[in-house]
């Protein structure tokens, strides 16, 4: 559980306040202004210490409104104001650990806890045989913090059932302020293709994040808005919600989010429906023989298709097959042949985790680069969750991703049959369907050092983990 800290008595208060007060005026006369954060870190710290479950749900809150902060003189950038919190959370985090001997048996043991574990252990070993140590500790060390706070530390709230709603509801309402803000913001230039790639800034650095983010919260706000068993107030706000998140994913012109979307509606017919796993293993193998036959035709099409990403939504949509002309495409293919070669060049180790980005450029060929191409650290990374690790992490890296992928998709299903409970259904539903399309894009960016992306991606599946150990029926029906 979240632990409990003695509280401090009045003299010790008393002293730490006059000792950070001398403290301050020393830092003043000498210059040294950093030093006057120390109040600051000291109240975040009590916060931590005294009302954890507070701060947990504040991070939550203010997630989709973090903005990132670079500092050049340490050559560190980190979001404000949830990854120091983070960052301070999963010091408690591991102190609880060493403090008590464990964790919850009961979330660590779980398949979805351990496919994560061993992606970190992975993640880890590369790290130590990185070509830049540096930033793959940076990395390693963020997606830490992401995954024992997100994952382990709320799902020991989560077993509160109220807290699993109020997760839902503080995230989407802050979503939604981003959202509000960006419609406003790309209004006001004339809600073009060209502007909406950049209206969301502050709140996302660029549209494929922001679109891929209220992806992943349509099914809750749509469950929300016309399927819960809750208030008529409740049912109204979850409509406005969901409006919001709609006409915010629509605007985004991120095709890749609306692609995910209608992934995750077909597995969830799949699902309610209870179609065989016999009847879907054998439409697979027809779609893939079919995709295989006609794989010559199938690119002949794409290669005359010369739509190009348009301020018309059908053109826009029509521009998703374009692999000739669409410079957003071509330099996907670009970035994803470069890992590739990368993987060939160390199939094992790879170049360690976050380093992609910083060694791609020479593994490109001149006549695979677009218009957007560049050889400097400055324009991302790989574009996908599983060829992106493929490169940093060897074949075991994308391994360890898609087992989370498998794992988190199957017991997502079994959960949503082991429960009985009307509401908690739909909430099992509603993350495995996020979680799909998060998985889905993943084919095509990959957001997972976002924090952004994190809180959903690792909450929806601890929210899935604690279903299925305390809310669950031992048994499937």
């Amino acid at each position: 559980m979240i632990p409990n800290i003695t509280k401090l008595n009045t003299k010790q208060i008393i002293w730490v306040g006059i000792a950070v007060s001398l403290l301050n005026v020393v830092f003043i006369v000498t210059e040294n202004y950093w030093g006057l954060l120390i109040p600051f870190a000291l109240v975040i710290l009590a916060l931590i210490v005294l009302a954890l479950d507070k701060v947990l749900l504040f991070i939550v809150f203010a997630t989709p409104l973090s903005i990132f902060y670079y500092n050049p003189d340490l050559r560190v950038g980190f979001t404000l104001p949830t990854e120091p919190l983070l960052f301070g959370l999963m010091i408690l985090f591991f102190f609880k650990i060493l403090h008590k001997g464990g964790f919850d048996s009961k979330i660590i043991s779980h398949p979805i806890s351990i496919a994560i574990l061993l992606n970190l252990a992975w993640m880890f070993i590369t790290t130590i045989t990185s070509e830049i140590p540096f930033v793959s500790s940076k990395f390693l060390l963020a997606r830490m913090w992401f995954v024992s706070v997100f994952f382990y530390l709320m799902s020991q709230l989560f077993k509160k059932r109220k807290s699993i709603d109020l997760f839902f509801w503080l995230f989407m309402i802050s979503l939604c302020i981003a959202v509000i803000y960006t419609v406003v913001v790309h209004s006001q230039n004339g809600f073009t293709r060209q502007a909406s790639t950049w209206v969301m800034f502050p709140f996302f650095k660029e549209h494929t994040s922001y679109g891929a983010v209220i992806a992943m919260f349509i099914p809750i706000s749509f469950v929300f808005a016309f399927l819960y068993k809750h208030s008529r107030n409740a049912r109204i706000a979850g409509f406005f919600v969901f409006s919001i998140l709609f006409v915010g994913v629509v605007l985004s012109f991120t095709r890749a989010a609306w692609l995910s979307i209608v992934v995750a509606i077909i597995v969830m017919v799949f699902v309610v429906f209870e179609v065989r796993k016999e009847l879907i293993a054998l439409l697979a193998i027809l779609v893939l023989g079919f995709l295989l036959y006609n794989q010559d035709n199938i690119l002949k099409k794409f290669e005359k298709n010369d739509q190009v990403s348009s301020d018309n939504l059908t053109e826009h949509v029509e521009s998703i097959s374009n692999i000739s002309t669409d410079a957003s495409n071509l330099e996907r293919l670009n970035r994803w042949k470069s890992a590739y070669r990368m993987f060939q060049e160390r199939p094992i180790m790879g170049f360690g985790p976050g380093t992609y980005m910083f060694l791609y450029a020479p593994y490109q060929k001149p006549s695979e680069k677009t218009i957007i191409s560049t050889n400097a650290a400055n324009m991302g990374n790989a574009h996908s969750e599983y060829i992106g690790p493929l490169a940093e992490s060897g074949l075991f890296g994308a391994i360890s991703v898609l087992l989370i992928v498998f794992v988190t998709v199957y017991y997502g299903i079994l959960v949503y049959y082991k429960l009985d409970d009307y509401n908690l259904k739909l909430i099992a539903m509603a993350c495995l369907m996020g979680l799909i399309t998060y998985w889905a894009h993943g084919f095509l960016n990959n957001f997972l050092e976002m924090d952004k992306a994190s809180c959903p991606v690792w909450g929806f599946s601890s929210i899935l983990v604690v279903l299925d150990r305390y809310f669950a029926k031992s048994k499937v029906n």
